[in-house]
Order: structure tokens, then C-alpha cells, then sequence
């Protein structure tokens, strides 16, 4: 009985060398949001009554973008702002949240600015913002 003797696993060939890891993209189909349009982003929500019965609902946030961040990675982020009541309301959403069912573009403004942090600033008027034809 003769005990043959394995190679070793150390010099696998097969196996592809890990060299750089790329980002995640985003592989929904979202129209090209840039800061300066306005949108309507429709949510799902999960709604309990006193009984404790779930319901699903879609929630519409509409809004003017005022940042986008992180490009098209898996973790990319859209902050939209609107008025309610006289009471500014900003939103972060994410990108790659499942619960997001639908983007839509209502307007597009031409800005010159990336981030439009100005807007929060009631005093200022949105002088430099105007409306794309």
C-alpha cells in the first residue's frame, strides 16, 4: 500500500485574483435626477390599525432636489425639499430602497449650483434657479 501524495491546494490556478473592488451600481431604472428638478417619489408604506392589521400604501413626497451624492454606487442618496404649511420638509432617500416604487420628473430647472443648500434660506429668493424650456 502505497500512499500517494496530493497536491497542494497553495498554487491554484483556477481561481481568479480579487485586485480591486469596484462600487456597486444601481441597477433601477430612475430617470436622471440632477439637483433642480422636481419630483414625485412614491414610497410604500406599511400602515398597522388598533386591530393590528397591515396595510400597503403608496405615499407621494414631491418635491425640488437640492442634493444628489454618491453618484450611481449602491449606496447613492437624493435629498428633496418642499413647503408644507409654511414649514420646510426635506427627505434623504436612498437610492436602492426597495420600498421606492416609481420616480417622476415633474419639472427640470437650470442651476448653477450642485448642491442647492441656499433654498433652506427663506430671505434668499430662487434667483438662481429658472425653469428649462
Amino acid at each position: 500500500m502505497s500512499k500517494e501524495k496530493k497536491p497542494s491546494n497553495s498554487n491554484k490556478v483556477d481561481e481568479p485574483k480579487k485586485t480591486e473592488k469596484e462600487p456597486e451600481q444601481i441597477n433601477r431604472a430612475f430617470p436622471d435626477i440632477k439637483p433642480g428638478c422636481v419630483i414625485k417619489v412614491h414610497q410604500k408604506i406599511k400602515d398597522t390599525d388598533a386591530k393590528g392589521n397591515e396595510k400597503e400604501r403608496i405615499q407621494i413626497f414631491e418635491g425640488l432636489v437640492i442634493a444628489r451624492k454618491h453618484g450611481k454606487e449602491a449606496g447613492a442618496t437624493i435629498t428633496v425639499r418642499k413647503i408644507s404649511n409654511n414649514v420646510g420638509v426635506e427627505k434623504i432617500f436612498p437610492l436602492a430602497l426597495p420600498q421606492i416604487t416609481k420616480i417622476e420628473i415633474v419639472k427640470k430647472y437650470h442651476t448653477r449650483r450642485a448642491k442647492l443648500y441656499f433654498t433652506r434660506d427663506h430671505k434668499k429668493k430662487l434667483k438662481e434657479i429658472r425653469e428649462k424650456k
